[in-house]
């Protein structure tokens, strides 16, 4: 016997996009920014329901509240959505639409979500998220230490279910609705392989609830209107983009520091120890520079006591390869600190030599003094 289709009494879907827009971004500056340009007042993020000791913000974001837009989601009747920012110290803005869905069938629900990633998803125009940034950008432009235009961005798609109409386990729901079709817009069947992959990182903590990630999207079921796990996958998304931004920065400073070396040896003998040392220092500042930023990034989010949060948080971090790639980093910043190292060795050989040579100079020097005094 088929049960009936279910009905989402209470949800949302959400969009999330993320810009990596500066070196660092002063939050305290940002309030006071905001606070003389809007009558909504910010707010400190903080997970909402989880204790503070258990999960923290390294550095607690700032949260704006936009004004609100119109989706034309293929209802008949534009939605609106609720828009908001998070603002990071270490330079991403994360932007954030919400849909609100209520009374809505489960055909109806996927339809909306496939509907609101074609309009706000990757694949749509950036015109919107970029008109909704410089909305904060402008007025928040003085808080922003060494503005860039890396042109990097991360996207992210919630479908959050707060109510159904009906009593539903996390095992029940699996086998009444098509998750691996809603986390992937496909038509065709998928695979037995294939949804078993797709919905491998799936998570629930109570029978009610559930967690299902993929590396752009997520189904989460949480009757307690919990927003801790979108919190904890957005700095996952954060983090990525950081990572992603550091990873290219180096890619294109290492062929640099290999014609800067180059440049180096063949100059003057004279010259060559200052250029060295001038070398060494402009590279040790970068590796001083993207390590600072790099900790940053990878504290911003601190899991300690809460088990439940921290295997989402990791499953997300690994998901979206977010380890592969700091270690990428890491391995850039080691090659540049051993090419820092041998240049200030070489700097101090050519030193030496020069030391030398002005000893004999000088031996030579007085010799010749010395055979004319005579």
């Amino acid at each position: 016997m088929t049960s009936p289709a279910l009905v989402v009494r209470s949800g949302s879907i959400i969009a999330l996009r993320l810009f990596d827009i500066a070196y660092a971004i002063d939050l305290p500056q940002v309030e006071r920014l905001w606070s003389a340009h809007s009558q909504v007042t910010t707010s400190r993020g903080q997970l909402a329901y989880t204790p503070s000791k258990a999960v923290a913000f390294d550095v607690p974001p700032v949260s704006l509240t936009l004004d609100s837009t119109l989706l034309d989601l293929g209802t008949g009747t534009p939605l609106t959505a609720l828009v908001s920012a998070r603002i990071y110290d270490f330079g991403v803005v994360s932007l954030s639409v919400r849909v609100p869905v209520e009374h809505t069938h489960w055909s109806e629900f996927a339809r909306l979500v496939t509907a609101t990633n074609q309009t706000v998803g990757p694949g749509a125009p950036d015109a919107f998220w970029t008109d909704l940034l410089s909305r904060i950008t402008a007025p928040l432009a003085p808080a922003f230490v060494r503005q860039n235009r890396s042109g990097l961005q991360e996207d992210y798609l919630f479908a959050v279910v707060k109510q159904w109409d009906e009593p539903v386990s996390a095992d029940q729901l699996m086998e009444r609705v098509d998750l691996a079709a809603l986390l992937t817009d496909e038509s065709r069947p998928l695979s037995e392989g294939a949804r078993r992959d797709l919905l491998r990182q799936r998570f629930s903590y109570y029978t009610d609830d559930l967690v299902v990630m993929t590396w752009d999207r997520a189904f989460i079921v949480e009757p307690r209107g919990d927003s801790d796990v979108i919190d904890v996958l957005e700095v996952a998304n954060a983090q990525l983009l950081e990572m992603r931004y550091y990873d290219e920065l180096l890619d294109d400073e290492l062929p640099r520091m290999n014609e800067w070396v180059r440049d180096v040896r063949t100059g003057s003998l004279l010259r060559s120890p200052r250029r060295y040392a001038s070398l060494a220092r402009r590279l040790y500042g970068l590796v001083a520079e993207v390590t600072e930023l790099t900790e940053r990034v990878d504290n911003a989010l601190q899991v300690t006591e809460d088990v439940y949060l921290a295997r989402v948080y990791a499953s997300a971090l690994d998901l979206m390869r977010v380890p592969k790639l700091s270690a990428a980093v890491d391995r850039k910043l080691a090659i540049i600190r051993d090419t820092y190292t041998a240049l200030y060795d070489e700097a101090s050989a050519r030193r030496s030599e020069l030391l030398e040579m002005t000893i004999v100079l000088l031996i030579v020097l007085e010799i010749v003094l010395a055979l004319f005094h005579v």
